[in-house]
């Protein structure tokens, strides 16, 4: 009896180790990206069997609780904004010289017509903060060990994903590929991030390529051109009044 106890034991223990060291990995890893700040330039590429549309970006960073996107390309696109401030999204359109407060039924909705979700690009949802996080194997991706993170929503969060399995490097935690399932289980997307590099004083991917399950001929790739980490930024820039003048 002593002996079954002691195992019960054992095995409760490494449950409890494996989801702290999960929740860790996946903590460093997304500091990593994220930094305590960040400003950023991107490319964006949508393709589709017949065409490709090219979207210039340029992003700025507070944690995870608040973010500015501004597209600079095309022309008839340069000047729209987004901004995620806590849990509120807005939208600017300068066409139309009108912000719109984005509802979270839009979270799924496609950005700009990408394989990205609003959710994704704003990420409104935290993955730290916001799941449970389990080591359930182990692979290697692009020459790199990597551990299979699988991520369950908490009962009380508020996310668009049902789970989502994250394989991230046990060396340098870079984020190699994720798996995006719907609240049934069925795989929606795949995000495979490549093209490692020193950016910003950190080895990062700075490639992303989204790759919906339903049509894999088509894809969405974000190239980082530029990005820097832990730079001055405070609250009170993210304001919708910024969003519509920034440049």
């Amino acid at each position: 009896m002593r002996k079954f106890t002691t195992m019960v034991l054992f095995f409760m223990f490494m449950g409890v180790s494996m989801a702290q060291n999960a929740t860790e990995i996946v903590r460093l890893m997304d500091q990593k990206m994220q930094g305590k700040t960040n400003i950023s330039e991107m490319t964006m590429k949508i393709i589709r069997p017949n065409w490709t549309r090219e979207i210039g970006i340029k992003g700025w960073s507070l944690g995870t609780t608040h973010s500015l996107i501004l597209i600079t390309s095309p022309e008839r696109d340069k000047g729209s904004a987004f901004l995620k401030r806590g849990t509120e999204m807005w939208n600017w359109q300068p066409t139309i010289d009108r912000s719109i407060k984005l509802p979270p039924s839009m979270m799924m909705q496609s950005w700009m017509g990408s394989d990205f979700t609003n959710d994704d690009l704003v990420k409104q949802s935290s993955i730290v903060e916001d799941y449970e996080h389990k080591i359930v194997g182990d692979t290697t991706l692009q020459g790199y060990s990597c551990y299979k993170i699988q991520l369950i929503p908490k009962e009380d969060a508020a996310v668009v994903w049902g789970r989502i399995d994250m394989y991230v490097s046990q060396k340098d935690y870079l984020q190699l590929m994720t798996k995006f399932y719907d609240e049934d289980d069925f795989l929606i997307n795949t995000m495979i991030s490549s093209d490692i590099k020193e950016m910003g004083g950190r080895i990062i991917p700075c490639k992303m390529e989204m790759i919906p399950a339903e049509t894999p001929k088509q894809r969405t790739v974000i190239i980082y051109k530029s990005i820097q980490f832990d730079v001055p930024l405070k609250e009170d820039f993210f304001s919708i009044q910024n969003m519509k003048k920034i440049r």
